[in-house]
């Protein structure tokens, strides 16, 4: 049984026909980019779908990740997580920060709060949790550690968008959070991203920082850098944000159909279902455990790739294990290092077919099968 080519995820793209109106609009104005009349118009629909009050449109997630840290003038050390992008520690070295990395949970493959205070030093100015494939955060506990050690909390939502806890957007935790709109990720504008804020003065200062650090006052608001969403991105994201919601209930439906096929395997465990919070289904992650599963996750990620289905060690190797970070404080990050071992994410996108996963399910039950009796 072999696919022509099942890739692990595809793009949503809207009809063209939706994107030429404000193309024209577009062309007519000649306002490319600096924060023109469609760019406003985004942001505001999207404060309005996500129910926030201010954001600031980034030409891509990296961007926003590194200008929400120098908006908040840090200094010293930030604690994150091993198990994520490396665009999220990159982001803190390249404000001159150090980074120190805490274990994770093996449930949601988050940062470990209860781990966090241990490695909080008088050099410690912020954390940086990321909500792994959408996983929430224990935001209430990380809050809390954060008010009572005076530290600042930024968000790496870049899984997340849509995403609510018991009705609440998880995008309003922390003192900011920050999205992706890259095209791998449920709602895309091609490259983009952004920044979620609480308070105008500091959407000013955001939005000053992502123009080379001045605004039409002519006044300087810092060190910035040139990082704007041009229009051309923001008339995709208006016409992808009337889609979404359908583009979620498809992969959520994909999920379930995953859930149910791949349940019965032994050593293979599929993610964790939270009834509290408002998923949307960025990513299909399993656990490989290769004692019960009789086979390693390298063997099934290269079995699966020769039938052309292509799946991703999501996030292998772990940011530590890179030359550029191994020098900073980590210790032995047990829980990070098992899951970065035995990951696989699945094929998942918007139009992925019910008889394309039942036939990756069944590949995969045929492996696991024949790796067992082999072994006897």
């Amino acid at each position: 049984m072999k696919f022509e080519y099942l890739p692990l995820t595809k793009p949503f793209v809207p009809p063209i026909e939706e994107f030429q109106k404000d193309l024209r609009n577009i062309w007519k104005s000649r306002q490319l980019t600096n924060s023109g009349p469609v760019h406003l118009k985004f942001e505001q629909a999207l404060c309005k779908y996500l129910e926030i009050e201010h954001i600031s449109l980034f030409a891509n997630g990296t961007l926003a990740l590194i200008t929400a840290l120098r908006a908040l003038n840090l200094n010293g050390e930030v604690i994150t997580t091993p198990f994520t992008s490396l665009a999220t520690a990159h982001s803190i070295l390249w404000n001159g920060l150090k980074p120190v990395f805490v274990d994770i949970n093996e449930f949601d493959f988050n940062i470990n709060p209860l781990l966090i205070e241990k490695k909080i030093s008088s050099s410690t100015k912020a954390l940086l949790p990321v909500h792994i494939f959408g996983n929430p955060c224990d935001v209430k506990t990380i809050d809390k550690i954060a008010s009572s050690n005076n530290l600042k909390v930024i968000y790496d939502a870049a899984h997340c968008f849509g995403i609510r806890i018991n009705n609440i957007p998880l995008c309003n935790s922390g003192d900011l959070s920050v999205l992706s709109f890259h095209a791998t990720k449920v709602f895309n504008t091609i490259e983009g991203g952004a920044i979620i804020c609480h308070d105008p003065k500091l959407k000013k200062h955001i939005d000053a920082l992502k123009n080379n650090g001045s605004l039409p006052d002519n006044n300087y608001h810092g060190l910035g850098l040139n990082a704007k969403m041009n229009e051309l991105q923001c008339a995709i994201g208006l016409v992808n944000l009337k889609y979404i919601d359908r583009l979620i209930d498809c992969r959520c439906e994909s999920v379930k159909k995953y859930r149910e096929l791949l349940s019965g395997i032994n050593g293979l465990k599929t993610p964790l279902e939270m009834n509290y919070v408002k998923h949307n289904y960025s990513y299909f992650p399993v656990i490989i455990n290769p004692e019960k599963f009789r086979s390693t996750r390298d063997e099934l990620h290269d079995f699966l790739s020769e039938r052309n289905i292509i799946t991703r060690k999501y996030f292998y190797p772990l940011i530590t294990d890179h030359p550029a970070f191994s020098k900073f404080k980590a210790g032995a990050l047990p829980v990070a290092r098992k899951i970065a071992d035995n990951i696989l994410c699945l094929p998942l996108f918007h139009d992925i077919k019910t008889k394309e996963i039942s036939m990756i399910a069944q590949i995969i039950q045929e492996f696991h099968y024949n790796r067992s009796r082999n072994q006897k």
